[in-house]
């Protein structure tokens, strides 16, 4: 690998950009459920989720707190693992694609495919925090 990429991904604040991004989805639509709450719990009333009020609220404490202890790199693995169950349920509440007419089916299937994407990301990021030595991450690398 080239020098000029190794210093770069051997910076903290590359690090710590690369987690922001990961999360961005979900902490936008956090922030966008808390600050228009009423068209959140539209949304989870769209998707016929039970008690819709309590799902935006639980929506919005998994998405912004797990996007937090990502970016924060602390506890790293109970964050992506939230957000990795989270997204994982979308697929059978929202992008039930096996039961959707053309072409909405044709679009949840490709969202479904990539929700497993951010999941193999999230998991990664699990991984690489192991060895940053975040509370709770395990051991730093030497």
């Amino acid at each position: 690998m080239p020098t000029m990429f190794v210093r770069l991904l051997d910076q903290g604040w590359f690090f710590l950009l690369a987690r922001i991004i990961l999360t961005f989805a979900f902490w936008g639509s956090g922030l966008a459920k808390l600050i228009d709450f009423k068209g959140g719990v539209a949304e989870m009333a769209m998707f016929n989720l039970p008690h819709p009020e309590l799902m935006n609220i639980l929506t919005i404490v998994t998405q912004l707190g797990g996007s937090l202890l990502i970016i924060l790199n602390r506890w790293t693995w109970l964050g992506a693992g939230a957000l990795a169950v989270f997204t994982l349920l979308t697929i059978p509440l929202v992008h039930h694609f096996w039961s959707l007419p053309e072409p909405r089916s044709i679009q949840a299937f490709h969202t479904a495919t990539e929700h497993i994407t951010v999941i193999g990301a999230l998991m990664l990021v699990s991984i690489l925090s192991r060895y940053t030595g975040g509370a709770g991450n395990g051991p730093k690398r030497s």
